[in-house]
């Protein structure tokens, strides 16, 4: 018997904007996805200019009152991600100097996460600086899903709330009762990511990708840990950016007898050429979420999946003072 891999969210009650402290704001990332978060919970998109000065300089200016409400603040900070971080710096001061009660910066999308570690000499931990302004500009929580590595949640001195978006895939493919399935890792750091997709998966068999990467969005793949052959391989991931890894890694399943090859990724970054790599036939279909804004150009092969309830049950839950991580057990 298949099971649902999520919780059964809850029916929210409707919320009045006049008797509740609770506020919504939306930056410009994703618009999109904060007016379906909005929609879960009952309640509008709170009002607010923004506009750009000649120079490229952003202005942002509430416009409700919201001394003593709880705030919270829906900025993906993706693709422009210097616009879109200094963006949500001016929405989390001005929030701050408007008297909120408390500002949860909600996080759909962590840029510069995989800045997370020093690789050489001299670098910057970039993932450690974003958290570090975040917490300067004056938030007071922080809601982020998948993020790119879990020590992340450690560069934060302010509470964060990590949400996984991947119960929303694993329903969906439990739904399509595919055959023979074995979820892959395109390579040995997402192993445990993986293992954990697969247990939800009806504990599935797990294969994984042995590659070296060359440089910075190059890969090269080199043999694939596990057996492939005749199965339908799941191949999982936290992101996809330009492509290249996850494509080899299907192309490599193929050589090695997989019968179809589906992608799975929370994060749909697309830089390019990534949707011509990923619509030029190795895989079934391309499963991501919508935490990142519409694809400009989709492909038959894409499958967008809304993870806009899980966010706005987490937001729920931290604003009653409830557990978000029963959410995922």
């Amino acid at each position: 018997m298949i099971r649902s891999a999520t919780l059964t969210l809850p029916t929210i009650p409707s919320i009045s904007n006049d008797n509740s402290r609770l506020r919504l704001f939306s930056g410009n990332a994703n618009v999109p996805l904060a007016k379906e978060i909005a929609r879960y919970l009952g309640l509008d998109l709170g009002p607010m200019m923004r506009k750009r000065f000649a120079d490229g300089e952003i202005y942002v200016q509430i416009q409700e009152s919201i001394r003593g409400c709880d705030v919270y603040l829906i900025q993906p900070t993706c693709h422009p991600v210097n616009d879109n971080l200094m963006e949500l710096f001016i929405l989390i001061d001005a929030c701050r100097r408007a008297s909120a009660r408390q500002i949860t910066a909600v996080l759909p999308y962590y840029g510069y996460a995989r800045a997370d570690r020093k690789t050489a000499g001299r670098e910057s931990i970039t993932a450690k600086l974003v958290a570090n302004q975040i917490t300067m500009a004056g938030a007071d929580r922080v809601l982020a899903m998948d993020l790119h590595s879990a020590q992340i949640q450690g560069y934060f001195d302010i509470p964060l709330d990590h949400i996984y978006g991947s119960p929303v895939i694993i329903d969906y493919l439990l739904a399509k009762n595919l055959p023979d399935v074995v979820v892959v890792s395109p390579d040995v750091g997402g192993v445990a990511r993986a293992r954990a997709f697969a247990k939800k998966l009806n504990d599935a068999p797990l294969a994984i990708i042995d590659k070296r990467r060359q440089a910075h969005n190059v890969a090269e793949v080199m043999n694939v840990i596990g057996d492939v052959a005749g199965k339908t391989a799941i191949l999982v991931d936290d992101m996809i950016d330009t492509g290249g890894t996850i494509t080899e890694g299907a192309k490599i399943l193929r050589q090695q007898g997989a019968r179809q090859v589906y992608a799975c990724a929370i994060h749909a970054v697309f830089s390019p050429p990534a949707i011509e790599r990923l619509s030029s036939g190795v895989f079934e279909e391309v499963i991501v979420t919508d935490t990142l804004p519409p694809v400009k150009q989709p492909f038959p092969q894409l499958k967008v999946l809304s993870v806009a309830n899980l966010l706005g049950e987490a937001i729920w839950r931290v604003h009653e003072d409830n557990s978000v991580s029963s959410m995922f057990r």
